[in-house]
Formats: C-alpha cells, sequence, structure tokens
C-alpha cells in the first residue's frame, strides 16, 4: 500500500495543473511543485494535443470572374461617378469577351462622361460593327453624338437618319437631329461669310459653331481652329492670330497644315527666322505640301531682298534701297486674307518712307508711311517718320500730334535714347507750330530749318534787295527780313528760338532797332545804284523807319538815307 500511494504521488507531480499526459517509456525527472514554479512563468494553459494535431479544413478554390461580373462591378463604379474606374474595368470585360457590343457602349459612355468623345467614337463604331445584322438604335445615337461632339455634322446626320428609319418616333434621335442641323446653318453661314470676305460675321458664324458642340479644345476639327486663325489674320487682329495659331499647334503639332499657317504668321508679323523653321518643320512632315513650298520660297525671297534694301540705305545708294524695298513689297502682297500684308509690309512701307524723306520726296513718304500705319497703327518708327514728313510740310499740329503718339508707343517698344531723342523733336515741332502762328523767320527768308549760316546770309542778301522800300520794296515785308535775320545769324539766339523761347528781332541793339550789322547792310546797298543810296528819296529827310541818320565804313564811305 505504501507503495502505491508513492507511485501516485509521482504521477500527480509530473502532472502541472493536473492535467493528465500519456504514458511514455522515458519520464522527466520529477522536480518539486515548489522549483516548478520558480522556474517555469506563468502561461496560458496550453492547447490539447488532439487539437494541436487536427488540421482546420481546406479552402475551396474561388471561381475566376466572369466578363459579366466585370462589367456589373464597371457599372457599379459609373453609377457612382468614378469614370476612370468603369472605363478600366469595362477595358478588361472587353479583354475577356471582345465580341460583346455592350461593354464596348458602356466604355463609351465613360469617355463621354470625360467629353473623351474620340475614344468614346472608336468604341460606338466598333459596337456599330458588332450590331450590323440587327442595328441598335441606342448605340446609333449614342455615335451621332459622338460624331456631332467632334463636328462632323454630315456623318452624325446620315446615323441619325438610320435610327429614324428604324425608330420614326425616336425622340432622342429627333432632338440631336434638330441640333446638328443649327450646326449646319452655323457652318453655311461661316462660308458665306467667309467668302463675301465679312470677317466680322464669319467670326460670330464660327464661334456659334464651337458653342454646339460639346467637346473641349482639343477634340474640336483641326480645321476649325485653323479656320479662327484665318479669321484673326484677316481682321488684322495680330495677337488674336498668334494666340490662336500657338494654340492650334499645341494642341496638333505633328499637323503639316497648323505648322504652314502658324508659319505665316510669323511671316506676316515680321518673324522671318522663325516663320522659315516651322515651314521646314512642316516639309520634313510632307515634302509635298504645296503651301508650305510656296510659303518657303516667299519667307527666303523677302529676307533677302529686305537685307539688300538695308544694306544699300546705310550705304547711300538711295535710289537702289528705294527699288529692293519695291521689289520685296510685291513678293510679299497685300491680300486681305492676309491683312494686307501684315506688320512685314507695314515695316518694308515705313523703311521706303523713310529713304524717301532723304531723297526729299516728301508725297511719296507720306503716302507710304499713311499706308504703314493703316496696317500697323502703333508702330513708334512709323509714327515718327509721318511727324517729320508733316513738320517739312509744315503741317504743325498734325507733327506734334504723331510726335506725343511715338513717345506713347517708343516707352513700350523703344528705347530709352528713341524717347529722348523723340521728346527733343517734339520740342522743336510745338516751337515750329508757336512760330507758325506768330512769325517763322526760316519762311521769311526762304530757308529751311537746317540750313547753314552761308545760306541765311546768301537769303538775307537776296530778300533785302527784293523788298527794300527803295527799290519799290513793301517796307513791312523788309522790316521782317531784318528781324530774320538779326535772330537767325546769331547762333545763340537761332537755337532759343528752334527751342521755342520768344526771340524777336526788333527788340535787340543794332541799327534801327533791326539788329542788322553793318557790314551786311552795307554789301546788299552797295549793289543798288552803283554803290548806295544817297539821301532823300522816299526814306530821305525825316521820312522813313525813325529818326536820325547815320554812317558807317565799309573799305570806303557810304551814305545812307535815314531809317
Amino acid at each position: 500500500m505504501t507503495n502505491k500511494k508513492k507511485t501516485q504521488a509521482k504521477k500527480k507531480q509530473a502532472q502541472p495543473n493536473g492535467v493528465p499526459i500519456s504514458s511514455s517509456k522515458t519520464q522527466p525527472s520529477p522536480i518539486s511543485t515548489e522549483s516548478q514554479s520558480q522556474a517555469l512563468p506563468a502561461e496560458p494553459p496550453s492547447p490539447s494535443l488532439s487539437s494541436a494535431v487536427d488540421p482546420s479544413p481546406a479552402k475551396e478554390p474561388t471561381a475566376p470572374l466572369s466578363a459579366d461580373s466585370v462589367k456589373e462591378q464597371g457599372n457599379v463604379a459609373f453609377k457612382a461617378k468614378r469614370y476612370g474606374e468603369a472605363i478600366d474595368l469595362y477595358t478588361k470585360a472587353i479583354g475577356m469577351d471582345p465580341t460583346e457590343p455592350s461593354y464596348l457602349t458602356n466604355r463609351a459612355a465613360s469617355h463621354m462622361a470625360l467629353k473623351r468623345f474620340r475614344p468614346a467614337l472608336a468604341d460606338c463604331q466598333q459596337a456599330a460593327t458588332l450590331q450590323s445584322a440587327s442595328p441598335s438604335s441606342k448605340t446609333l445615337i449614342r455615335l451621332a453624338r459622338c460624331q456631332f461632339a467632334l463636328g462632323s455634322s454630315e456623318p452624325a446626320l446620315s446615323t441619325l437618319r438610320t435610327v429614324i428609319n428604324l425608330e420614326p418616333s425616336n425622340t432622342a434621335a429627333l432632338q440631336m437631329q434638330e441640333k446638328v442641323l443649327e450646326l449646319e446653318a452655323h457652318l453655311r453661314n461661316f462660308e458665306g461669310a467667309k467668302s463675301r470676305k465679312e470677317w466680322g460675321m464669319a467670326r460670330l458664324a464660327l464661334d456659334k459653331c464651337l458653342q454646339s458642340v460639346e467637346a473641349e479644345g482639343n477634340e474640336i476639327p483641326t480645321q476649325w481652329r485653323l479656320w479662327r486663325v484665318e479669321l484673326e489674320l484677316a481682321r488684322g487682329n495680330w495677337d488674336a492670330a498668334n494666340t490662336s495659331a500657338n494654340d492650334a499647334l499645341r494642341l496638333d503639332g505633328n499637323s503639316p497644315e497648323v505648322l504652314t499657317l502658324r508659319g505665316l504668321v510669323l511671316f506676316l508679323s515680321g518673324k522671318l527666322s522663325q516663320a522659315l523653321q516651322h515651314v521646314q518643320s512642316a516639309l520634313r512632315l510632307d515634302p509635298g505640301q504645296e503651301s508650305a513650298q510656296r510659303l518657303r520660297k516667299r519667307v527666303k525671297d523677302v529676307e533677302k531682298l529686305k537685307e539688300e534694301g538695308n544694306t544699300a540705305f546705310k550705304g547711300g545708294k538711295l535710289q537702289e534701297a528705294v527699288d529692293k524695298y519695291t521689289e520685296t513689297l510685291s513678293r510679299i502682297g497685300e491680300a486681305e486674307e492676309e491683312g494686307k500684308g501684315g506688320q512685314i509690309r507695314a515695316t518694308l512701307l515705313s523703311n521706303r518712307a523713310t529713304t524717301l524723306v532723304k531723297l526729299e520726296r516728301f508725297d511719296e513718304a507720306l503716302s507710304d508711311t499713311e499706308a504703314s500705319l493703316a496696317i500697323y497703327p502703333t508702330s513708334f518708327k512709323a509714327l515718327r517718320t509721318r511727324a517729320r514728313i508733316n513738320l517739312h510740310l509744315e503741317k504743325y499740329d498734325a507733327a506734334v500730334v504723331d510726335f506725343k503718339s511715338s513717345i506713347e508707343q517708343a516707352e513700350f517698344e523703344g528705347s530709352d535714347a528713341d524717347v529722348r531723342s523723340l521728346r527733343t523733336e517734339l520740342k522743336k515741332a510745338e516751337a515750329a507750330l508757336k512760330r507758325s502762328k506768330t512769325k517763322d523767320y526760316y519762311k521769311i527768308l526762304g530757308v529751311a530749318r537746317d540750313c547753314t549760316d552761308t545760306e541765311i546770309k546768301k537769303a538775307y542778301r537776296k530778300e533785302s534787295l527784293k523788298h527794300h522800300p527803295d527799290k519799290g520794296g513793301d517796307e513791312e515785308k523788309f522790316k521782317l527780313v531784318s528781324e530774320a535775320y538779326a535772330v537767325l545769324s546769331d547762333p545763340q539766339r537761332r537755337e532759343r528760338y528752334d527751342m521755342g523761347e520768344d526771340e524777336d528781332g526788333q527788340g535787340e541793339g543794332g541799327m534801327g532797332g533791326f539788329g542788322m550789322n553793318p557790314a551786311d547792310l552795307a554789301e546788299v546797298f552797295a549793289q543798288f545804284q552803283g554803290g548806295g543810296f544817297r539821301g532823300g528819296g522816299p526814306f530821305g529827310g525825316g521820312g522813313g523807319f525813325g529818326g536820325g541818320g547815320f554812317h558807317f565804313h565799309s573799305g570806303h564811305p557810304q551814305e545812307f538815307g535815314d531809317f
């Protein structure tokens, strides 16, 4: 009994937590309860051996999704307006079953929701082909909407006629047909206005076309974008033409037609090297494009002739320069569709006008300048040239206005030196205007404003002999001649007079208040009556220009009547 109890006690010590263990041939060494609690950390109960050995049952393999189930997922995404996700799911379904048209039309609807009408059009066309044996009105209406959105009015009408033949009372088809017919009317209005060169009306009609369609800018027809550029050119709206051409090139940079038209805009804007680059790019894409070939030759000819004209001008070969500029203008042309030759023509006209001014052909120069400004009204150089011409032609009011306008433009496109020079010229023009309302000493002597001292002296002698009262001349005119000479023969007084300051010849010292040099008078009057005037005559005695007489010597004594 004692041995049996001992054996049971040993078994209890080998069974922690009272969990029995199966018998084994090898048993661990028994340890006391106290030492066991110190050696082992507290742990949760271990799983039973049976549960550890028994594995969980294996999962059944998942069946692959069908194309229809993927489509249904796409429908959920579409309804939630997650159009990009819907497109991906429909694309996956199409890959699984390319012959199912509903997957294509659903993807087309997603593209249309994002205003991507070009890929939507391709999907609708493919779906319609799959349904050709039994056409679907829904597919065809969606196809017509894509065609309409992309500006293809005639194909859209053809598609809608098919639907109406199938279902004469189809409301969606009838409503869409009205919209397409309205677009057709705008296109006819555009073509008519363009043929009549009514550019404003044509632009209005084209805007109506653009408002009719749903497509974004990169989806509208390339031809429509080219039309807009052409209209802005014809109207002479250079900034708008440049913007429209840049937009067309950004959206369709590999189009030879777009590159050529952009080159034309640059050419007419006077940017010849850039124009040539664009035309050459167009010809690399389409070597046989005739419009690009013609423009390339035109640009090269104008560039060469213009440079030859400039070289002749700088070399003082003025008539040769005029001839070269004239030939260049003939190559540029003045077609209304091209803004009457554009800024490049305006520049050449201004160049020729400048040359004609140097040749003193002022009327021709003025005509060229007016034509230049009609094309490019804000050119400060052309305004400056016209101001100078008007000043020479004594149109002082017009000269002052042109100088002021030229200064305003030069502050934006010219240099500081240009502005300073123009302000100096304006001051002189204002002085000339002021003189024109009082006394113009240059005009009185019959000399140009840039005349030399020698020319002033020669003119004075001539006018003095002509108007001297002792020779039957006009006394008042003789006074004015003397006044004019008194001012213009003095460099300082002449400078003040040219700048608009008051300079009155009668207010200065000299003989009789006229400010004349006695030696000059002696030389003039020595030409009368074999050497001079004696006292008396019409101005002898007390008559004449003032009291008292005078005598002066110039080689030998001369005596003149009282002044």
